[in-house]
């Protein structure tokens, strides 16, 4: 029990520097420098500020220097990290497999979230991500050069094909972000997440409109619901199959 405390607690602070990754790449800042401060006053952040979830709640959401609202997404960021970190740890173990994963994971929060904020998925993050699946393919999952190019075209021919006959309904850093992915993970569980992201997404994106909280005209991100899809296959895949098959 005490080991999975020590793995939530190390998620979380691995979720406080995702939450730097997701302000600072959008903006073209550095990400080393300069310190963590508020976005509001510019003032630095001592260490009472920086402690995951806790400086949160102990601030009451508010910045302690100029009492500006801190958004919510940064102790979520943080929760999500710790317990995907727990997730991991019970289902893989730690393997070189696990730690890719986990790579892979991270990745995928960071740029679910930009493209929640932003309607943007960098290529800063997916260019050299896809370059490091396709290190983990050949070197560690011992794929051959026809396996990889099937892992990676067939998730992004889909999408690729699927923009063309539905105009605007995905741009091209959808169709490079599960191309990233299916270097990880391989072009079936990536299809798979796909198939339940979408489901997810349609579903979400009815009630939304149906409340009027969005028009049907309205951009909706796709990769947080690739993301959720990919993380249902990850973690409870085979149970979800194995139930739609019998």
């Amino acid at each position: 029990m005490l080991l999975y405390i020590y793995i939530f607690l190390l998620g979380t602070v691995i979720g406080s520097f995702l939450n730097v990754l997701i302000y600072r790449l959008p903006r073209q800042e550095s990400i080393i420098t300069p310190p963590s401060h508020c976005p509001e006053c510019g003032k630095y952040l001592k260490a009472r500020d920086l402690i995951p979830i806790l400086s949160f709640l102990l601030s009451r959401g508010k910045c302690r220097y100029c009492s500006k609202a801190i958004s919510w997404q940064y102790p979520l960021v943080e929760l999500l990290t710790g317990f995907l970190f727990i997730l991991l740890y019970f289902k893989y173990g730690f393997n070189t497999d696990s730690i890719f994963i986990l790579f892979l994971i991270m990745v995928l929060v960071v740029c679910s979230f930009i493209d929640l904020k932003y309607k943007i998925i960098p290529n800063k993050i997916t260019y050299p991500v896809f370059f490091v699946g396709l290190m983990y393919s050949f070197f560690f999952s011992n794929n051959s050069l026809l396996t990889t190019l099937y892992n990676i075209i067939i998730p992004a021919g889909f999408l690729f094909l699927l923009a063309l006959i539905i105009k605007n309904s995905m741009g091209m850093g959808d169709i490079k972000y599960v191309a990233m992915i299916g270097s990880f993970l391989g072009w079936v569980n990536t299809m798979s997440g796909i198939f339940l992201g979408s489901i997810i997404g349609l579903i979400i994106s009815l009630v939304l409109i149906l409340f009027n909280v969005i028009s049907r005209e309205s951009k909706i991100p796709f990769a947080p619901f690739i993301t959720v899809g990919i993380i249902i296959v990850l973690f409870y895949g085979e149970k979800l199959f194995l139930f739609l098959y019998f």
